[in-house]
């Protein structure tokens, strides 16, 4: 079946238009709102709901929050509870950790002023306080397709088709279409290698004067730990073993809340041994004498893995196009870049 064939889609217009209630999207969405409340924005996020996507640590720098939202110390219901205390850097190796002095690090990973939580809970906790200020957030629909003008600007994207199958052909009977949500301005924040990214990328050459991307794969899990284990506040980052000296990545680990701990382990995507699995390796990272411990007697409560950048500021497009712009991870920016993956 032909797109001719098909029926048309219903539309929406608004103001700006959001692809993906990140961190980046819903933050862009709240500070709009907070310059001109009488904008309209839509936010549309393909997880099921808000956080679903997010996988991040996180230790997190709250300059940002503080310029966004000065109060939120005081909001009962920030998830961010729990300031670094104890900031440490191993050099492993197969039997030992070889801790660095924190004045051989360089400033950004000082980390004694940031929080420590769930980086997917905090979006859970701004996507109300923007819907307070008037946006409307759509989750559960992926931005499927981007919308061109005449004269070929960006002017909003589509949601997916239901009920047709990837040769095109019908699968269901009548045939849902998805929404066009028209924007004045369509800010993409998609995330690492986001699929209309990649494509606004390509279709207005915004990595022409960049140097190429560069991206890892993050892994992380989620546990809860012997009490006596705990210790509040202390984040923990390393490089060396299991990997080898010419494959880059790391790990982090994180004690937070009650008796949580965030563990992760990251790979840059260039490395070049066939035999490598960054799965396997996490899991091997456990089992060094220094880590293994800590697990002991937990419980894993969650885990997953996604696509993170790690090209530096050389890799970075140029942000703007007519009709919009890309921002957060899927303009090629981090929190404070390190290498544990942060979202």
């Amino acid at each position: 079946m032909s797109t001719e064939e098909l029926p048309p889609r219903e539309s929406m217009e608004f103001d700006v238009v959001i692809v993906g209630a990140g961190p980046s999207g819903l933050a862009a969405a709240i500070r709009l709102k907070q310059l001109n409340a009488d904008l309209s924005i839509v936010v549309v996020e393909k997880g099921s709901e808000v956080g679903a996507h997010i996988l991040s640590g996180a230790v997190i720098d709250p300059v940002s929050l503080d310029k966004l939202i000065p109060d939120w110390r005081e909001d009962a219901d920030c998830p961010l509870k729990t300031q670094v205390k104890d900031d440490r850097f191993y050099w492993m190796t197969a039997g030992s950790a070889i801790r660095l002095p924190n004045f051989m690090m360089p400033p950004l990973m000082n980390n004694h002023h940031c929080y420590i939580g769930s980086l997917g809970n905090v979006c859970r906790w701004l996507a109300p306080k923007a819907e307070a200020l008037g946006v409307e957030i759509y989750p559960g629909f992926a931005a499927a397709e981007v919308l061109y003008d005449d004269n070929g600007a960006v002017r909003g994207i589509a949601t997916g088709d239901m009920g047709i199958a990837r040769d095109g052909t019908p699968q269901a009977i009548p045939i849902t279409r998805g929404m066009e949500l028209l924007g004045k301005y369509t800010l993409f924040a998609e995330g690492a290698r986001g699929s209309l990214t990649k494509q606004l990328i390509a279709k207005f050459s915004l990595d022409a004067n960049s140097e190429p991307p560069k991206f890892g794969i993050g892994l992380k899990e989620v546990w809860e730990i012997d009490p006596a284990k705990h210790q509040k506040g202390l984040i923990q980052h390393s490089f060396g073993w299991p990997l080898n000296n010419s494959t880059g990545g790391g790990s982090f680990l994180y004690h937070y809340d009650d008796n949580k701990v965030a563990v992760g382990f990251v790979v840059h995507l260039n490395y070049d041994d066939p035999y490598l699995s960054p799965f396997d390796e996490f899991q091997r990272f456990k089992t060094h004498p220094s880590i293994r411990t800590v697990f002991e007697g937990g419980k894993r409560l969650a885990y997953g893995a996604r696509a993170i950048t790690e090209g530096g500021y050389q890799s970075v497009p140029r942000l703007s196009f007519p009709g919009g712009a890309l921002i957060g991870c899927a303009a090629g920016f981090r929190q404070r870049a390190a290498h544990q993956g942060r979202a």
